[in-house]
């Protein structure tokens, strides 16, 4: 499946936030890319406004836009606020949830560590970044794979973990406890303006 390659810091200061990690560029730079970023910009309209926050999303769990659409008219098919469903099934996907547990710094290191078949599900091999784990999964590290820099290095800056996963330290595991509540995600988004977007 497709990926965004392209400069990263450029994307965060279109934005005005390090999206992607901590970006030393982003604190250098705080105006948006392009020649005139440093000048006031005009006023978004509505649809910009929406526009730039399903961009966003996108950018942030590292999604194109027939996948994005996917979750969409799947939280949509189901009963309660769709916006939030939208989000507790990016923040499902098997990569967000490898990110989250600390056993990579940034999502697209996660996407890495699962597509080269480091991450177990319930025990076996998965190596599917867009995944969607369920509640009572345990997610892990394979056990050869325990010992390699990236994994060790990650897990040594791990900070707080969140609400809805639990972690096993001495066996690199955590369990997907339930899908977080909207108040559980810390991600600055606007899920409501891109209900509107896809809902015109």
């Amino acid at each position: 499946m497709s990926r965004y390659i392209g400069p990263k810091s450029k994307i965060a200061r279109r934005f005005g936030e390090a999206i992607f990690g901590p970006d030393k560029v982003l604190e250098r730079r705080p105006t948006p890319p392009g020649q005139h970023g440093a000048r006031r910009r005009r006023k978004l309209s509505e649809y910009g406004e929406q526009l730039l926050a399903k961009q966003k999303a996108k950018f942030i769990y590292g999604m194109r836009e027939r996948q994005f659409r996917l979750f969409f008219k799947r939280a949509l098919a189901k009963e309660g606020k769709t916006g939030d469903l939208l989000l507790q099934m990016c923040e499902s996907r098997l990569d967000n949830v490898v990110y989250r547990l600390g056993i990579a710094p940034t999502r697209a290191a996660a996407r890495q560590l699962v597509t080269h078949r480091h991450i177990v599900v319930d025990g076996k091999v998965l190596n599917i970044p867009s995944y969607i784990v369920k509640a009572g999964q345990t997610v892990g590290v394979r056990e050869k794979d325990r010992q390699m820099v990236a994994i060790t290095s990650s897990l040594e800056h791990r900070g707080v973990s969140c609400s809805w996963l639990t972690w096993d330290a001495p066996t690199l595991t955590g369990t997907f406890v339930q899908a977080p509540e909207r108040a559980e995600i810390p991600e600055n988004i606007d899920e409501q303006a891109i209900v509107e977007l896809y809902s015109r």
